[in-house]
């Protein structure tokens, strides 16, 4: 078991990003790949279903099913696609994937993050770690029961994740996302760190620190420019946040995690990568 691929794609709406991400294709013996979307609106083609694609939904692809995204300009689409090779658990792969899409709320993107971080090491065995948490997420979607009071404190969750997520080029306060929730700052911040383990200004940060990640890896802009389109106070506050939170500086993260598309001949391929 071993992930082949893990792609970040942020606020998607460059013509040849749209193009190579959009492209109608399928995926080997023994392949899987999974979709998170986070933010935007499109369409997930899926053999011959189509869904809506709505924030924070899943949806599991087996080996072989074409599938494509048809994305939105008006609003960017924003989700994590990771390839996982799986020689076993096809039974678990084809009943997740009659059930598509899994609405797991734009909370669990750090996980994802922390997926694609692994995956893109030279160590097999971090991969492999990579691939058991993202086995460990299906069969617990598997068996996945919830209760009426989770539902309606997911609700708050959900409303302030959407929130910061819709806002990660201003500079949120506290005051204004418990603000927007209707609920007392104190009390939010608890029910907050109960189910994202993380205050909400920290996980903010770190929903900025992700963009960052993905303008240096998929765009030209500089870390200048980067920096202050994501509003930090100076360029040198923004480098030290990023090596704080990476281990890189922006431009040696650049270097390392550089994402480029495919060749363009091969985007009516009927087999591809992520």
């Amino acid at each position: 078991m071993d992930i082949k691929d893990a792609v970040f794609v942020f606020q998607m709406h460059e013509a040849a990003e749209l193009l190579w991400h959009q492209r109608f294709h399928s995926h080997g013996y023994n392949e899987v790949e999974l979709h998170y979307f986070v933010g935007g609106d499109g369409t997930f083609i899926n053999g011959n279903k189509r869904y809506s694609i709505s924030s924070g939904s899943l949806f599991l692809t087996t080996a072989g099913t074409t599938h494509q995204i048809e994305a939105s300009i008006q609003n960017p689409l924003t989700y994590y696609a990771i390839l996982l090779e799986c020689a076993e658990h096809h039974e678990l792969f084809n009943r997740l994937e009659k059930k598509n899409p899994f609405h797991l709320g734009t909370g669990r993107r750090f996980f994802f993050e922390e997926i694609r971080d692994k995956a893109l090491k030279e160590e097999q065995e971090l991969r492999i770690s990579a691939a058991h948490q993202i086995l460990g997420l299906l069969y617990g979607l598997a068996a996945e029961k919830s209760n009426p009071v989770q539902q309606k404190e997911n609700i708050i969750i959900e409303l302030a994740l959407d929130y910061m997520q819709n806002h990660i080029f201003d500079k949120l306060t506290l005051s204004d996302i418990a603000s927007h929730v209707k609920r007392d700052a104190s009390y939010f911040v608890r029910l907050f760190k109960r189910w994202m383990n993380t205050t909400p200004m920290q996980y903010y940060a770190n929903l900025r620190l992700e963009a960052a990640r993905a303008f240096l890896a998929n765009t030209n802009l500089s870390v200048k420019e980067v920096a202050a389109k994501l509003q930090y106070c100076s360029e040198f506050h923004f480098s030290k946040q990023f090596k704080q939170s990476t281990g890189l500086s922006p431009t040696a993260y650049r270097s390392r995690y550089l994402q480029k598309l495919g060749p363009f001949d091969e985007l009516h391929s009927s087999k591809d990568t992520v």
